[in-house]
């Protein structure tokens, strides 16, 4: 196992990673404060997992309650989130309760919500049990829920008393959730970690085959890249804002999409290509390293085209309604190369609609 600290100060907080962690009851019972523990799960991961997180709270006398969600990126809303605190509240759980999120990012999102918002903010540890959870949404303190106009709109900043990533879960994965997750890896290559982005292309096979050691350095560099983000901007006031790569033309996609069809990761490989294409019509990023990302996403099977019914008017419009813009105006971060990343207030519309239609 290996720990890592997001440095927060009195929020600060341990990521442990490795084999078997959810077996470990190490990894949970010294985070919790109180005596009353909700363990949130989806319908799908729960029947997998659930029991063997649940014994090392019974066997060690909390008392012990569960709630389960229902499985998607559609099931992220209000109506999961008020679900959750019904069950705090008809189990009489008090300020000193601690959540238990165990399951991918959605699980993750509105679980961080919920404890963010119930008695004006509660404990809770992550348990992310995907790639994407793993290396990107469960660390950092960013929880929320969509809503039908915009992604992720309804949310909180709210720590985790610890993440716990047990990379030995990803190895039952499905192909595509795992693929989708490599695109948030990528994103650390790309903004901030030039190194790391070529050992992503060096390590392909590696990670395709999912050996252990090639997962476990994935997400331990994808967590240490984010962590030093997050330490040095929690609430995205400056640097952290560079996380959001890709993240504008996705967001767009996905709500444009209902949020069916493409999962988060997949959207996200698209709008970071997206992204690329603009830096590169902005003189910034050079051809040859566009080439490069393309090569790199199309090796991972994440796609790079936006769907043919998708068009750049209504991608567009949503972008401008993003949590990022500002005064109207479309925010996007931007690539100077591989491993360095810039934000852009200023990109010409007719630039980012010729893009769009090209893509």
């Amino acid at each position: 196992m290996k720990t890592l600290r997001v440095e927060l100060g009195a929020r600060s907080y341990p990521i442990y990673i490795g084999q078997q962690l959810i077996d470990n009851p190490d990894c949970f019972l010294p985070a919790v404060r109180g005596r009353q523990v909700l363990l949130v799960s989806n319908e799908t991961v729960a029947p997998l997992y659930l029991d063997r997180v649940r014994r090392h709270f019974v066997d060690a006398d909390f008392i012990v309650a569960e709630h389960i969600l229902e499985d998607g990126e559609v099931y992220k809303n209000l109506q999961q989130f008020e679900g959750i605190l019904t069950t705090l509240l008809r189990h009489d759980f008090s300020r000193d309760c601690c959540l238990l999120a165990l399951g991918g990012g959605v699980a993750g999102d509105t679980v961080g919500f919920a404890a963010a918002c119930y008695q004006r903010g509660v404990d809770f540890i992550q348990v992310p049990t995907t790639l994407l959870a793993q290396v990107d949404s469960s660390v950092g303190g960013k929880t929320a829920v969509n809503h039908p106009l915009g992604k992720n709109m309804i949310g909180a900043f709210h720590q985790p008393l610890a993440v716990v990533a047990d990379t030995g879960l990803l190895t039952s994965l499905p192909e595509r959730q795992y693929l989708a997750g490599l695109a948030e890896v990528i994103k650390y290559g790309l903004i901030r970690d030039g190194a790391f982005f070529s050992w992503l292309e060096e390590h392909r096979l590696p990670l395709l085959q999912r050996e252990q050691d090639a997962l476990m350095h994935v997400v331990e560099q994808s967590c240490l890249n984010k962590a030093a983000v997050v330490a040095a901007d929690e609430r995205e006031a400056g640097v952290r804002a560079t996380l959001n790569l890709g993240h504008t033309f996705g967001h767009a996609l996905e709500t444009a999409l209902a949020y069916r069809d493409w999962l988060h990761g997949e959207a996200v490989a698209c709008g970071m290509l997206l992204a690329s294409r603009v830096s590169v019509a902005r003189g910034w990023l050079a051809a040859t390293e566009l080439t490069r990302i393309e090569t790199l996403l199309q090796g991972f099977g994440l796609p790079t085209r936006l769907p043919a019914h998708i068009g750049a008017d209504e991608l567009l419009a949503l972008m401008r309604r993003d949590k990022k813009a500002r005064g109207g105006k479309i925010v996007l971060v931007l690539l100077d190369a591989i491993g360095s990343a810039r934000i852009d207030d200023a990109c010409p519309e007719p630039l980012l609609r010729e893009c769009l239609s090209a893509s």
